[in-house]
C-alpha cells in the first residue's frame, strides 16, 4: 500500500475540519450580526463593533495557523460572500502569497474585494528572474544599485523619495498630486532626453465609491517608472500575474501594455456589475406599483450606475489615446503593436456596452419618473374626487345658512329642521360619490375594451 495515501487522507480530513470551522464561524458572525441590526438598543454601534471583533478575531487566529496553500483552498471552497469576508481577515503580509495559489477567477475577485493595503514601502522595484517578475524591497540607494529593474513603482512617494530615485536614474519624477492636466500635449509626449511620458487614468471601483486615479508613466532606458497616489487593484493583479506566469513580460513596455490590458479587463468587470445591478433595478421598476420611497432608492441606484458608467467610458477613452500615442510614435515592437491592436479592439467592444447602458439608464430613469408622476396624479385625483363630492354639499350648506331657510322652518323644532338638513346633505354627497365611481368604472372598462 502506498505510504502517501494515509498522509493524503489525513490532510484531506484536516482540511475538511478547518473548512467546517471557518463556515461555522462565518455563520455565527452573520447570525449575530443580523440580530444586532434588527434590535434597537443604546450604544448600538459599540455592541455591533464588539460582536464583529469577537467572531472575526477567532477567524483571524484560525487563518493565522494555516499555510498559504491551505488558506487558498479554503477560499476557493467557500461561497462568494463568505469568501470575501474570510479574505479580509487574512494577514496583509500573506495576501500576495495566498493569491498565487488560487485560480485566476478567484484571484481577480479577491484583488478588488479587499481594501487597498497600507503602503509599507513607497518604492517597489521589479526585475526579471528566470522569466518571472520578482519584487525587490528597496529602502535605500544601495538597494537600487544591486538590481537591474524593468519596473519601478512609486505609491504616494514623499518628495525626498522622488528626489533621490530621480537623481539615481537621472530623470524627473512628477508629483502625483499634479497629475490632473487634461491637455493631450501635457499628458503624452517624448522629451528632449528621449523619455516617454504618459499620464493615464485608471479605474478604482469599491463598494463605497468609484473614481479615476491618475497615474504617471515614464519609459526611460527600457525601465518603466509609475507614480500614483494610492494602490490600485489593476497594478496588484499585474504583479501577481507576472510573478506566477513565466515569460509574461520581458521589458518595461510589456509591463505598460499589460497594465492597460488589465485596466480594460477591470473596466469590463465593473460593467458586468452594473449590468447585474440594473437587472435588479429593472425588476423593481417594472413592478405594477412603485412607491415614492422605492422610486427615490431606484433613482439613487441609477445615479450611481450612471456615474460609474461615465467613469468607465472616460477611462477606456484615455487608454485608447495612450495606446494610439505609442503606436503613432513607433515606440513599440511588432508583437507589441499587435497586442496594442487587440487591446483597442477590446476597448471598442466596451464602448458598445457603455452606449447600451446609457440607453438603459435613460429608460429606467424615464420609467421611474413616470411612476412618480403617476403617484402624484393619483393623489391629485383623490383630492379632485373629494372636491366633486363636497361641491353640492357646500351649495346646500350655503342655502341652509341663508335667512330664508330660518323663515321656511319657522315653527319647526330646530333639531328636527337642522337634522333633516344634515341628512339631505349626506344623501346628496353619497349619491354624488356613487355616480362618480360608476363614471370611473365605465371609463376604465371602455379603455380596456379599446386596448
Amino acid at each position: 500500500m502506498n505510504e502517501s495515501t494515509p498522509v493524503r487522507a489525513r490532510a484531506e480530513n484536516q482540511f475538511e475540519q478547518h473548512l467546517s470551522e471557518v463556515q461555522l464561524l462565518l455563520a455565527r458572525h452573520r447570525r449575530v450580526e443580523d440580530i444586532v441590526h434588527r434590535q434597537e438598543m443604546p450604544h448600538h454601534d459599540l455592541v455591533e463593533n464588539l460582536v464583529h471583533k469577537q467572531h472575526l478575531v477567532e477567524l483571524q487566529n484560525l487563518l493565522r495557523r494555516l499555510t498559504a496553500i491551505e488558506i487558498a483552498r479554503l477560499l476557493e471552497a467557500l461561497a462568494e460572500e463568505d469568501r470575501v469576508t474570510a479574505w479580509n481577515q487574512v494577514e496583509e503580509r500573506r495576501c500576495d502569497l495566498v493569491l498565487e495559489y488560487v485560480s485566476d477567477t478567484v484571484r481577480e475577485e479577491l484583488v478588488g474585494a479587499r481594501p487597498a493595503p497600507s503602503a509599507r514601502n513607497m518604492l517597489n522595484a521589479f526585475e526579471l528572474r528566470n522569466g518571472r517578475l520578482n519584487q525587490v524591497q528597496v529602502d535605500s540607494r544601495e538597494d537600487l544599485a544591486n538590481i537591474k529593474p524593468i519596473w519601478v513603482d512609486l505609491v504616494a512617494p514623499s518628495p525626498a523619495v522622488r528626489a533621490w530615485v530621480g537623481e539615481f536614474f537621472s530623470l524627473y519624477l512628477p508629483d502625483p498630486d499634479d497629475l490632473t492636466d487634461l491637455e493631450t500635449s501635457a499628458r503624452f509626449f517624448v522629451d528632449d532626453n528621449g523619455e516617454v511620458h504618459l499620464h493615464s487614468d485608471f479605474l478604482l471601483d469599491t463598494e463605497s465609491e468609484s473614481r479615476n486615479v491618475a497615474v504617471a508613466f515614464i519609459l526611460h532606458r527600457d525601465i518603466l517608472f509609475s507614480v500614483r497616489k494610492e494602490e490600485l487593484p489593476v497594478f496588484r493583479l499585474q504583479r501577481l500575474r507576472a510573478r506566477t506566469q513565466p515569460g509574461y513580460v520581458t521589458e518595461g513596455k510589456d509591463v505598460l501594455l499589460d497594465l492597460y490590458a488589465a485596466d480594460a479587463e477591470y473596466s469590463a468587470d465593473a460593467l458586468e456589475d452594473i449590468y447585474a445591478d440594473f437587472e435588479a433595478v429593472s425588476k423593481r421598476v417594472l413592478h405594477p406599483r412603485v412607491s415614492d420611497d422605492e422610486a427615490a432608492k431606484i433613482l439613487a441606484e441609477i445615479a450611481r450606475g450612471e456615474d460609474l458608467n461615465g467613469r468607465i467610458r472616460r477611462n477606456v477613452l484615455d487608454t485608447r489615446r495612450a495606446l494610439s500615442f505609442l503606436m503613432r510614435g513607433k515606440l513599440l515592437s511588432v508583437e507589441q503593436q499587435d497586442e496594442s491592436r487587440q487591446i483597442l479592439r477590446d476597448i471598442e467592444s466596451l464602448d458598445v456596452h457603455t452606449s447600451f447602458l446609457f440607453g438603459k439608464i435613460n429608460f429606467l430613469l424615464d420609467a421611474t419618473v413616470g411612476f412618480i408622476n403617476i403617484n402624484q396624479n393619483k393623489r391629485v385625483s383623490r383630492l379632485t374626487a373629494l372636491g366633486i363630492v363636497f361641491m353640492p354639499i357646500n351649495i346646500i350648506a350655503g342655502i341652509g345658512g341663508m335667512s330664508e331657510f330660518s323663515m321656511m322652518t319657522e315653527g319647526t323644532p330646530w333639531p328636527l329642521a337642522y337634522g333633516s338638513f344634515v341628512l339631505v346633505m349626506g344623501i346628496v354627497g353619497w349619491l354624488t360619490y356613487v355616480a362618480l365611481k360608476r363614471f370611473d368604472s365605465r371609463k376604465w372598462r371602455k379603455r380596456r375594451e379599446a386596448a
